[in-house]
């Protein structure tokens, strides 16, 4: 497993006097693992560690926890037995985007947007979006799924 992590602010822009990030600054890691069901638990681990850091309320950590589960899970099942399997996230205070991307053999498409477990998908997150990636040359295509939580709003007494 390859884990990237870095600074991700939006623009330069953003920086405030005093030099601490601005508004739009973000936390953003990479994983890169192979494509099986041994990685799913880990790579859901990191969603729910980052939503709990970002104080998003328990409720929105599982629902994360759980459409990362799924959406993992419908990857690798459209993997080939060698093909890699790459999850960026991006934490913001308000908002935790996930974007997971597999290798396929040419012609595989998207899950449907239709079937039961996109519409699970769809109840858990917030946006959930998924595109075909062109092949290039000397590779794969790849399909990626998208998936954003927003935080709950806070609650007044």
């Amino acid at each position: 497993m390859t884990y990237v992590d870095k600074d991700c602010s939006t623009s330069n822009g953003d920086a405030r006097p005093d030099g601490s990030p601005g508004e739009d600054s973000a936390l953003c890691l990479e994983l890169h693992t192979m494509a099986g069901t041994a990685v799913i638990a880990t790579i859901r681990t990191v969603a729910a560690d980052l939503a709990a850091r970002a104080d998003f309320d328990l409720d929105s950590i599982d629902d994360l926890r759980m459409a990362v589960d799924d959406l993992c899970a419908m990857l690798v099942r459209l993997a080939p037995k060698d093909a890699t399997l790459r999850c960026r996230f991006t934490a913001r205070p308000e908002r935790i985007e996930v974007a997971a991307e597999v290798d396929v053999e040419d012609g595989t498409d998207p899950p449907p947007s239709r079937s039961f477990s996109w519409r699970v998908l769809e109840c858990l997150a917030d946006d959930v979006s998924a595109v075909a990636l062109p092949k290039e040359l000397g590779q794969r295509g790849r399909i990626c799924i998208t998936v954003a939580k927003n935080a709950a709003p806070a609650q007044q007494p």
